[in-house]
């Protein structure tokens, strides 16, 4: 039997460039998810809305008796407003176990012992999170503009609001970073996927709850600057040029949206390493 020589011999595979480590993080991911027939039915859910408010675009374009169904670019800011409740609810599907999943298997150690960054592993866990933030958000949105135009058989309401496809790009994207971030950050703190859904929860309803309380308690909403909804809310309003519904300045209401972020990066910075740091 021939003996054949196992010593070195030159690598002559091809070579992935340095930097895009995450796509394959995002794409595993992504293929876990889509291959859920339960999360299936939550992503069906969430265009529920887009449905009809399709049908609200298309009754107005052609009867006249309900013209006051007509769309306003407030229409718009309506719609993700109502998709609220299918981003928190996606939040908490995709994105409680992201990391948490991978500390309870100890596979950090695993995915940071390979040519792969912190970085480019927060970058990965975070791309998957927000492309489906997004498809529950901005992509509906943005059909919905192409459908009122097909509907009204002109690009009149489009010319004379230019400013709505750059308002649904950014605040969506406002909103999927917010609820992205948060929710890695939490993930990032425990092992357990079920505690973190009830920190992510928690962090709404009990910000929204003191708000509430001491909105009460002195008369003035100038406290909505403390819930996390509402400063999306209030963001959003001035973004769609809306009327602003509270007392707070929508300034301070910006900072604590990038401050809630910041945060986020910090906790991951700390919590993210291969090894585990032991205060």
């Amino acid at each position: 039997m021939p003996i054949h020589d196992q010593g070195y011999r030159r690598y002559i595979g091809g070579r992935a460039p340095r930097g895009r480590a995450w796509a394959v993080i995002a794409k595993t991911g992504l293929r876990m998810f889509l291959a859920k027939r339960a999360f299936l039915g939550l992503l069906l859910l969430s265009w529920m809305p887009f449905l009809v408010r399709a049908v609200q675009i298309y009754a107005a374009a052609n009867l006249p008796q309900v013209s006051f169904l007509a769309p306003t670019p407030g229409t718009f800011r309506q719609f993700l407003q109502q998709q609220e409740v299918f981003v928190f609810f996606m939040t908490v599907y995709v994105g409680a176990g992201l990391i948490a999943n991978d500390r309870r298997a100890n596979a950090l150690q695993v995915y940071l012992s390979k040519p792969l960054t912190r970085a480019e592993y927060v970058f990965g866990k975070l791309a998957i999170l927000m492309t489906f933030l997004l498809l529950i958000t901005w992509l509906p949105a943005i059909v919905l503009l192409i459908v009122q135009i097909a509907f009204a058989g002109n690009f009149t309401f489009f010319l004379n609001n230019l400013f709505l496809f750059p308002a649904i790009t950014v605040f969506s994207l406002i909103e999927a970073a917010v609820g992205a971030t948060s929710m890695l950050a939490l993930s990032s703190l425990s092992n357990n996927s079920r505690y973190v859904g009830i920190l992510y929860a928690a962090l709404i309803f009990f910000s929204q709850a003191l708000f509430v309380v001491l909105k009460i308690a002195t008369g003035n909403g100038w406290w909505s600057w403390i819930s996390m909804a509402n400063n999306l809310n209030e963001v959003g309003d001035v973004i769609f040029r809306q009327p602003i519904r509270s007392g707070a300045p929508w300034p301070m209401q910006f900072v604590m949206i990038a401050a809630l972020v910041l945060v986020s990066g910090l906790i991951l910075e700390r919590r993210v390493r291969g090894v585990e740091v032991v205060a």
